[in-house]
This record gives structure tokens, sequence and C-alpha cells, in this order.
């Protein structure tokens, strides 16, 4: 027998809750999605489920394109299609997944974001170190700047992980894996100052014996909010910048490095990166910069920009 295809959600939609313990709201974005789909078949003329082939699935594709759902849209609703059928496989209801042979759509790689140096200059003397917080803030840049860590490595670091006699700390990364990145002099000597200065004062505050190498102004380990609303009021000082994140100074510590003759083998193993093709983005960051370079330094390349430019 068989049923409209509202029938076939409400099952899979009780599968979900009551197998998957998919909460309310993960439940709910899988209804929009397949509701979505069972309007595009009844404009269609299509009834049954049965009926829904690779063709059909295609179809639906070209559909939403049309509509102007961006490819993150097009492919939530592709992965929520093939969990349907997935499900209606497995109960009987149908005999193939035609989803399965519907390819996610790849997403343009969007380019890293970063300060040129001059702004990370700019950014730096706009840090009010004559407070315990300002000197705590400004240790907190130079760290995820001058070593390209994570936010959450950051507030994750203790005070065993600086190896002060190798100029290293230990970091630990995502899955928990353990990579060294060097402390140059600089920033070496910004946390050493911290360390022996400033973070006692902010320690006393608590009276805990926390290892956590920054902390808030009640003493507590500082978390990956704090550290977003701390760059925050800095940029507010800071001319010229805006919607900095601690990412982005982990983005110009890479670019950087490359834009200064650095090989991406090690900028990948400072940065953590598992795969060499999550480093290669910067490479193109890199290379615009040479190319403006190129064309400000050379003189023919100036000649010919010059006579372009009179075009």
């Amino acid at each position: 027998m068989e049923h409209p295809i509202k029938h076939y959600i409400t099952l899979f939609k009780r599968y979900l809750k009551h197998e998957r313990r998919f909460s309310d709201h993960t439940v709910l974005n899988y209804d929009i999605d397949l509701r979505d789909f069972e309007s595009f078949l009844i404009e269609e003329g299509i009834t049954a489920i049965q009926e829904v082939g690779f063709s059909v699935a295609r179809r639906f594709i070209t559909y939403l394109y049309k509509k102007g759902l961006s490819r993150s849209s097009i492919n939530r609703k592709i992965s929520a299609l093939r969990s349907f059928f997935r499900f209606l496989v497995g109960e009987g209801f149908v005999e193939d997944n035609p989803f399965l042979l519907i390819s996610l759509q790849r997403k343009p790689k969007k380019m890293p974001r970063f300060l040129q140096e001059e702004e990370i200059a700019a950014l730096f003397d706009a840090i009010d170190r004559s407070t315990v917080l300002g000197q705590r803030n400004y240790a907190i840049i130079d760290l995820l700047y001058g070593c390209g860590l994570r936010v959450s490595e950051l507030v994750n670091l203790d005070l065993d992980d600086i190896l002060w006699d190798l100029n290293v700390l230990s970091i630990h990364g995502k899955g928990n894996k353990e990579r060294y990145v060097p402390l140059n002099d600089t920033t070496k000597g910004t946390l050493l100052e911290y360390v022996l200065k400033t973070r006692p004062q902010l320690a006393m505050v608590s009276r805990s014996n926390t290892i956590a190498v920054f902390l808030n102004h009640r003493g507590k380990r500082l978390t990956t909010r704090g550290v977003r609303d701390i760059l925050n009021r800095v940029i507010q000082e800071a001319a010229g910048i805006s919607n900095l994140s601690p990412h982005m100074l982990r983005h110009s510590f890479a670019t950087h490095l490359l834009n200064h003759g650095a090989d991406i083998r090690s900028v990948q193993a400072l940065l953590g990166h598992e795969s060499l093709s999550t480093t290669q983005i910067y490479t193109h960051v890199s290379r615009e910069r040479l190319k403006d370079i190129y064309l400000q330094a050379h003189p023919h390349a100036k000649e010919e920009k010059d006579e372009n430019e009179g075009l």
C-alpha cells in the first residue's frame, strides 16, 4: 500500500527522535529540509516516494539552485535526504537511495583573513601596558601571533608546558596531538615577564593553585570566549583594525612566515596541520603579496603598470 510522502517523513522523524535520540532542534532541521523536498515533489506531480529516482534527485538540486540557495544549504539538504532514503531502504519502503549518486557541492575556499605587518605593530601599540590586565593582554596577543597558536591551545596552556631552557612550548593540539613550537626571543621575553610579574598578581585574587598560564581578572583559567572579548576591547583602541579574531592572528603568523621565505613544510609543522593541503591555502596569499611587491619594485613591471594606467 502506497502512503503519502508526509507519512514517511513522520516515520523518519520518529526514528530520529526515539531511536537515534536526536535533539528536537536537529529533528526540526531535518523536517524543514524534507518538507522542501515534499513541496518540490508536489510541483512535479509526484505522489509516491517509490517514484523518486536519480533523475528526480538531479532536478531537485537544479530547483534549489534556481531558488538561490547557497552551496552549504544545498549540501545540508542533500545530507538530510541521503539519511532519509537510507532509512526508507532499511525499512523496505524503497529499493535504492538516489541521493547517494548526488555529489555534495564543492564550496569555494575562502582566503584566510590576516593583518598586515604594520597593522600588527599598531595592535601592539594600542595596548595599555600600565595595568595588570594590559600586560596580560599584551602577552596573549604576542603568543597568538608569535607562535601561531589556536585560541584553545592558548587557554589550555599550563606552566609546565613552557620549556624555558629549550625555548619551546609543548602544545596539545587537535586530537590531543603534541607538537613543539619555538619561542622567539621577543615573545619569550614578554611571556617571562608576564609569568614572573603579572600572573602572580592575578593568581592572588582567587588564592588557588591553578597551573593555567593565562588567568582572568578573578584568577581563574581564561576561556576562549574571554580571549575573544579581550581582542574586541583591544581593537577599539587600535585605529584601522576591525573584526579581529584569534584565528586572524594565527593566519597572520603563517602568512608572514611564508612572505619572509619560510618553507611550507615548516609552517605546516608549526601550525600543527595534519594535511599539507590545509597549509597550502596560505601560499596563495603569499603569492599575491609577492606579485604586489614585484609590480611595485621591478623597473619593467612598473613601466608596464604605468602604461596600463594611462589607457
